[in-house]
């Protein structure tokens, strides 16, 4: 099928794209590079050296045979993007076309407004597109787990039924972000529930939780192909931090009491993942939710883990506990339903001691690349 990648030159977006088109998808890809710009105004940019869009797109058609449309355009111009889903005509739009970072969007006025206008405008820029000119197009968001924040009952998938008073109905499922960033996509998925309800949109929202790794069928080719590597405290996820930690030789910094819990997935299983949502399309009228992880973890069974596969490379690693930059329990109940993707064919990756393990031999020859200025907490949730 046609597939329309926004943020095609993301963490994320990458290696979706050469994963669509080895599967013989037609793909376009389309970045402004904002991520880029940031995380070089922040001083958070990535350990691995990447081409640009344009470069990577001829390095993997060099390698395979096939070619990616890259179109430079920033999804926030309802112009620019009307044009690209008017011409491309998709029969997807997987959406990762928003600023990524919870730290980013808790700097400061200017962070937070860009985060807000950015990420609530693209998603309405596309609903308009497709609304426009391919209103039987299937979108995929990249929604997070972290608008439902942390309640002390189950997690459903997306939806929930309540009984008030004797009489039942279901709603899109209580969500209290901890962040702007969280805030902005639960904003997203509330948009998109009008929209489809209106319309007759079809809507898929993955509520993924945090991604870790590098490795895919397609970036093996050529190391030239790998996603972006961020391991600072603004980009970077805690996997990525505690992996570059332990190369550089500096304790795993663990925010607080180490309780806080996530669900976890390989970036493989992300692939897969929207693989199926595409393949598998939601009916018109319907917002599909499902919550995209494959195991949980602590923040201190993470740091335990990592020390583990560092200690069986010969490398000795301590655990640190710093106090916490975020606004966020550091215990609590978490048990959220993921059995949706199971059931259209996800087989998960497990976080082993061997994939962190393969993961730290990627890092190791770029040592001399980390700069330990951007691992600590350069920004705080309080001020």
């Amino acid at each position: 099928m046609r597939v329309l990648i926004l943020g095609g030159d993301g963490y994320l977006g990458w290696p979706t794209a050469m994963a669509f088109a080895a599967k013989s998808h037609e793909v376009c890809l389309v970045d402004n590079y904002l991520r880029r710009r940031i995380a070089m105004e922040t001083e958070s940019e990535a350990l691995i050296p990447t081409p640009n869009l344009n470069e990577r797109a001829r390095i993997f058609e060099s390698a395979t045979g096939i070619r990616l449309h890259v179109e430079i355009a920033d999804c926030a111009d309802y112009a620019l993007l009307s044009r690209i889903v008017r011409d491309f005509d998709p029969e997807a739009i997987i959406h990762y076309a928003e600023q990524p970072s919870a730290p980013y969007s808790m700097i400061g006025f200017q962070e937070a407004n860009l985060t807000l206008r950015n990420n609530l405008g693209v998603t309405f820029n596309i609903i308009w597109a497709v609304l426009e000119h391919a209103p039987q197009c299937h979108i995929i968001k990249l929604g997070t787990m972290g608008e439902y924040g942390t309640p002390n009952i189950d997690i459903e998938e997306g939806w929930i039924e309540i009984e008030h008073h004797g009489r039942k109905d279901k709603f899109l499922y209580p969500r209290q972000a901890g962040s702007l960033y969280h805030t902005t996509k639960v904003l997203d998925t509330d948009l998109l529930w009008f929209y489809v309800r209106t319309y007759r949109l079809r809507v898929t929202d993955l509520m993924q939780g945090p991604v870790y790794g590098l490795s895919t069928a397609q970036a093996d080719l050529d190391e030239r192909l790998l996603p972006n590597f961020h391991y600072d405290d603004i980009f970077g996820t805690v996997v990525n931090r505690f992996l570059v930690q332990t190369v550089a030789g500096i304790p795993l910094t663990v925010y607080g009491r180490g309780g806080q819990t996530r669900g976890y997935l390989n970036l493989n299983d992300t692939l897969q993942c929207v693989e199926l949502a595409a393949t598998h399309p939601s009916e018109p009228g319907q917002l599909r939710i499902f919550n995209q992880f494959t195991e949980q973890f602590t923040v201190n069974d993470l740091a335990d883990t990592v020390k583990r596969a560092a200690h069986g490379l010969g490398i000795e690693v301590a655990v640190e506990s710093i106090p916490n930059p975020r606004k966020e329990l550091e215990e609590h109940y978490y048990n959220p339903r993921h059995s949706g993707l199971i059931e259209l064919g996800l087989q998960p990756h497990y976080l082993t001691e061997k994939v962190l393990t393969d993961m730290l031999q990627r890092v190791l020859p770029y040592r001399d690349r980390i700069d330990r200025k951007r691992i600590m907490p350069r920004v705080r949730w309080a001020g």
